[in-house]
């Protein structure tokens, strides 16, 4: 269990990253914070956005078949996500960050899309989720639990406030799988690791079979996982190269170090996919229906 103390501190500092680097983020690449997909091996070439929008609907494609009328998105940056889900699903949806600029800034967007009744926004810790038990169909977390500093903490929470038969789909960074073929990690990969750590503002990454076994811990039944590496590795040299134009370069100096130093740290996570030392992992877990 984290220490309370380190916790409330890393979630500060998690909300003053985004503070700082999401207005640039936006106005570079839009409204969607996270890898795109590029086709199951890579080798698609399309325009970033779409392959951001392509991610989500790989993603929905890929998981059980569901038609939820109320979904919280978890790490909803300014609701890409969440304003997506509420139009395709016609749903409820609710989305929680720690960054109050990307809540407001969501809460607009919506506002612009005229979903703004249908997508609502709060500032909110995903280990202290701040709903009532059964209230969700569908739990969505899209590269968000790589920050949580407890990832069974956050299973439990998901597992809690989905309604019985509820669906919890989720994409996270992971560090490869550790076996007795394969060895603990190096060294050198914990030092690699270390460094986008501490830029990105991350709690210490798991492999993805490790989040099998915690959401069967925490409950869930049905876990699928896979791995989308491939599919989403060339992500990184797009934001290398969208990084270095004129207007990004500017945007990057005058929004401070914390964001020079993310911008340079991109190369730390191409070379992460090209060692395969970092992952992409998806899982979707389904809570009992006959969970009370």
């Amino acid at each position: 269990m984290p220490d309370p103390v380190w916790q409330q501190t890393l979630n500060q500092k998690i909300q003053e990253f985004y503070d700082r680097t999401t207005p640039l983020w936006e106005s570079v690449w839009g409204e969607h914070l996270h890898h795109g997909y590029y086709g199951p091996y890579g080798q698609e070439r399309k325009e970033r956005h779409q392959a951001q929008v392509d991610l989500i609907t790989e993603m929905l494609a890929w998981a059980p078949d569901i038609q939820p009328a109320t979904i919280l998105d978890v790490g909803c940056g300014i609701g890409g996500s969440a304003i997506y889900l509420a139009e395709r699903y016609q749903a409820q949806v609710t989305g929680i960050s720690l960054s109050p600029w990307q809540v407001q800034r969501a809460q607009q967007r919506a506002a612009i899309a005229n979903l703004d009744k249908q997508a609502t926004f709060v500032v909110a810790d995903a280990l202290d989720l701040p709903f009532a038990e059964h209230s969700f169909d569908l739990v969505w977390a899209l590269e968000s639990a790589e920050h949580f500093p407890d990832k069974g903490q956050f299973l439990a929470e998901a597992h809690r406030v989905l309604k019985p038969g509820g669906l919890l789909l989720m994409a996270t960074w992971c560090h490869r799988p550790v076996t007795p073929a394969t060895g603990g990690l190096s060294p050198q990969e914990r030092a690699h690791l270390a460094q986008i750590y501490q830029i990105y503002c991350l709690s210490p990454v798991i492999s993805l079979p490790e989040y099998g076994e915690l959401a069967q811990r925490a409950g869930f039944n049905q876990i699928q996982s896979a791995d989308w590496s491939s599919a989403v590795a060339p992500f990184w040299d797009q934001v290398i190269a969208s990084a270095l134009t004129p207007d990004a370069l500017m945007g990057v100096v005058q929004s401070g170090w914390q964001t020079l130093v993310a911008a340079l740290a991109s190369g730390l996570m191409a070379q992460g996919y090209r060692r395969s030392l970092i992952r992409f992992g998806l899982m979707a877990a389904r809570k009992p229906q006959d969970s009370v």
